[in-house]
């Protein structure tokens, strides 16, 4: 699921067009309907022509709610950048194209707007070169401009269709298995309690999920999810989400803070920067400089440290160290933009280097500034992660020769993987394990785990008179090596969330034949099949050494249910056309060995004689105890083996 966020000078016409494009009217607030004016964040959603179903986030455009609209932008995965006909570019449209740039939000559509205000074609015809002459060089370069009217609706398919056009080749959010949601609003709702609501990234909330609410660290648990109002079991990476959590007062989380399962992240005070100064700001940005950061939805007062330089002019790049007045959630990648606080002025933004330096930089220190250069680069550990994903699940050797790593750093490397949960180790305890010990990114794991869960949630409920999915037919589906399959498997049977069971493992001379179920499955017959089976059941009791061959069984039960007999135990196959109860089964063999310990030997017609069946029965029957290793053939007779 994506999100497409608005971005422009205010009364360009931004909500107009939202509730045009969805039926919803974004401002949400008496104030903002009375001015005309998006103060706060709005929320929509839509359908696009694909079947795509977005959310839509509606920022200010009035310079002095800028900060307002810093809270939602950086979540969005597409922009709809709207200027209105009538005025053209004005200052918060370059002022949210930058921020766009800085955050590094890759593609969108412009709306050219208002349309239906403007009758020379050629003053239209002026905008659009000057919208065109504005976006070149920033991430919009390349974004089509619509020309739309939300009164007349004209243009509205044609936007539509552009921003389908603008999200069909862009990747989903990844699931990295440790769900993160920056709060961007809070609110109560009576009988439900404490709602907060995000874009939810980096892994799967489910209903009944215990919680941490950072970097307070309060605890609480998930009650309920609703995506675009409709309720959910599971919030998706990408969605815009509402998480309604269980033991938490309202007063207790704020916009800005972070819903995260426990343990999965560690507020930071600290952090370093790659930073972008905009080329337009009022005076060059000096050491010990206080600024606000603006990360997720998390809005801090900060100190920047400059580190390398004096002294940063407009347009330069360079190494930041923050110190934060409070602490916020990041992680390594997270984009971000610095304001000064007064007089208010947006001065550039970058990406988080290290989200949690041990110390203060010594700021000019070259291996300090070495450091973060690699870093910048991608880490050994990014380099290692990478190549995780691209061999799956592979010997630790042949993923460190993927990477290209030296040995000692490929250790390194893998220590801090293991340690931070993004790949784990599947053949061996950690201490022991060494060049051919298989590795896997988590992610790989999280979602192999899952498809072999949900294969034989599948299966059994295909076939719900069998006790499990065989474990090669498993095997078969899953399409892995025989040593990783045997592998993953034991990994996820001792999780507990599947079982092994060795069908038919009390028969002499027969190997069980293993079956993959869930635990708790078991075969439960209806009234009617109950009914059926019975009257199968007593036939076999009536004639118990001449019973009814496989054949009429499955004519007169069914075949699912005639196997869910041999797999429960209750029948026993001796061949492709003979079959008894178990009880009479287990009889005939005892009977059989008698004799033979008795008289040396028994023949077919001194068996039919005995048992008063016929020479059809007799022959299956001794096959079978051939087949087991029971008896051995000596002409006409049968010995003890």
């Amino acid at each position: 699921m994506r999100v497409i966020g608005t971005a422009g000078h205010v009364d360009h016409g931004k909500s107009t067009l939202i509730e045009a494009l969805t039926g919803i009217h974004p401002d949400r607030l008496q104030e903002e309907r009375e001015r005309e004016m998006t103060i706060v964040l709005g929320f929509a959603w839509l359908t696009l022509p694909q079947g795509e179903e977005v959310g839509v986030i509606d920022v200010p455009g009035h310079r002095d709610f800028i900060e307002n609209m810093l809270s939602g932008i950086a979540a969005i995965d597409a922009a709809l950048f709207v200027v209105a006909a009538d005025e053209g570019v004005m200052p918060q449209t370059r002022e949210h194209l930058a921020i766009l740039d800085l955050l590094q939000i890759q593609g969108g559509v412009v709306a050219l707007t208002k349309t239906d205000l403007v009758d020379d074609p050629e003053w239209l015809d002026l905008v659009e070169a000057d919208v065109s002459e504005t976006l070149a060089g920033t991430v919009l370069a390349e974004a089509p401009i619509v020309r739309v009217s939300a009164r007349t609706r004209e243009g509205l398919p044609a936007l539509l269709a552009a921003l389908d056009a603008a999200l069909v080749d862009k990747p989903h959010r990844l699931d990295l298995g440790r769900p993160r949601l920056p709060v961007d609003r809070v609110f109560t709702m009576p009988g439900f309690g404490t709602i907060v609501t995000g874009t939810l990234s980096d892994g799967h909330l489910t209903v009944g999920d215990e919680v941490t609410i950072l970097p307070g660290g309060l605890g609480g648990r998930v009650r309920g999810l609703q995506t675009h109002k409709r309720k959910e079991q599971t919030a998706i990476p990408g969605s815009r989400t509402a998480v309604n959590i269980s033991g938490l007062d309202v007063t207790q989380v704020a916009r800005g803070d972070v819903i995260a399962h426990p343990g999965d992240y560690h507020p930071t005070r600290r952090i370093d920067l790659r930073f972008r100064a905009l080329a337009d700001i009022s005076t060059p940005i000096r050491h010990n400089t206080q600024v606000k950061l603006f990360i997720g939805a998390a809005e801090v007062l900060a100190r920047l440290r400059l580190l390398g330089t004096e002294v940063l002019k407009p347009g330069d790049e360079g190494w930041l160290q923050l110190e934060l007045e409070r602490p916020v959630v990041a992680i390594r990648g997270d984009r971000y933009i610095l304001r000064r606080p007064s007089p208010g002025e947006t001065l550039g933004g970058g990406v988080v280097v290290d989200p949690a330096p041990k110390k203060r930089h010594k700021r000019f220190d070259g291996k300090t500034l070495g450091k973060l250069e690699s870093l910048s680069g991608g880490t050994p550990a990014d380099i290692l992660l990478q190549s995780l994903l691209s061999v799956g699940i592979a010997p630790l050797k042949e993923a460190i020769a993927h990477a290209s790593l030296e040995a000692q750093t490929a250790d390194q490397a893998l220590e801090a993987l293991l340690d931070s949960g993004q790949a784990l180790v599947l053949n061996a305890e950690r201490a022991q394990m060494n060049s051919n010990s298989l590795v896997v990114a988590a992610r790989i794991w999280l979602d192999l785990k899952n498809r072999v869960e949900v294969e034989i949630a599948n299966y059994l409920a295909a076939y719900p008179l069998r006790h499990g999915m065989p474990r090669e037919e498993l095997k078969s589906r899953l399409k892995l090596p025989a040593r990783i399959f045997n592998v993953v498997l034991e990994k996820i049977l001792a999780s507990g969330s599947l079982v092994e069971i060795a069908m038919r493992q009390n028969l002499p001379g027969v190997s069980p034949l293993p079956v993959i179920s869930q635990p708790g499955h078991a075969i439960q017959f209806t009234p009617e099949q109950q009914a059926r089976v019975d009257r199968l059941l007593a036939q076999f009791k009536a004639e118990p050494y001449a019973p009814p061959t496989i054949k009429t069984c499955m004519e007169n039960i069914g075949e699912d249910l005639y196997h869910a007999l041999v797999d429960l135990g209750q029948l026993m196959p001796v061949s492709s056309e003979v079959v008894y109860r178990w009880d009479d089964y287990q009889r005939l063999v005892g009977q059989v060995r008698y004799w033979i310990e008795k008289e040396g030997s028994i023949s077919v017609a001194q068996m039919r004689d005995r048992f008063n069946t016929s020479r059809r029965y007799v022959l299956a029957f001794l096959e079978h105890l051939d087949t087991i290793h029971m008896t051995v053939r000596d002409g006409d007779v049968r010995r003890l083996k």
